[in-house]
């Protein structure tokens, strides 16, 4: 009888351990499952409304989209007259003026003269460049860079507390400090 005992509690202790140790691998499978996801769905999306500015009627939505160390900036816009119009970002997220004017000059941390995107003679890390509205006074543009982040401790890249701005102009591209693309119409802050 103590035999039988023996044998029963042995059978116990290893089926008591035996699943301990498969609930600990359960347990670390699923920690490395969930980290993995996290790591790879680290995407980050803000959105935004335009207000119109400067008499205008132009309004719009602008997405930033933070994924792989890059930013993505859907903008779709409707009210502009047609043609082409300068976007850019700005130092501040204050589009509390009637003109757009709160938001201050172009977003320039690396003290760069104004110019096009990538321009080896130097650009505004707010120099988006220029959109093209349609007849029907729409636009959507599209732009991605791994030069800006949302929230990170680089002031060089972050891009929360800027404003985006859209000009009734063009960008020439040349002109100092701004390229001579005329009143800003259309105005969000990027904020969290």
């Amino acid at each position: 009888m103590k035999l039988i005992k023996l044998i029963a509690l042995a059978v116990v202790v290893m089926f008591g351990y035996n699943c301990k140790e498969a609930k600990k691998e359960t347990k670390e499978v699923t920690e490395e499952a969930i980290e993995k996801v996290t790591e790879e769905d680290n995407v980050e999306v803000i959105k935004f409304s335009m207000e119109p500015k400067s008499n205008s009627s132009v309004k719009g939505e602008v997405t930033f989209t933070q994924e792989a160390g890059k930013i993505t900036m859907v903008a779709n816009f409707s009210g502009l007259t047609p043609g082409e119009h300068a976007i850019h970002l700005h130092e501040k997220a204050d589009c509390s003026s009637d003109d757009g004017k709160s938001t201050g000059g172009h977003w320039n941390p690396t003290h760069e003269p104004h110019g096009k995107w990538g321009a080896a003679e130097g650009y505004h890390k707010g120099d988006i460049g220029n959109l093209t509205a349609d007849a029907e006074g729409n636009a959507t543009l599209e732009f991605i860079t791994d030069q800006w982040c949302l929230g990170c401790e680089d002031e060089n890249r972050n891009i929360l507390g800027k404003a985006v701005i859209v000009h009734q102009g063009v960008d020439d591209f040349v002109s100092q400090p701004s390229g001579a693309a005329g009143a800003r119409i259309s105005c969000t802050g990027i904020i969290q």
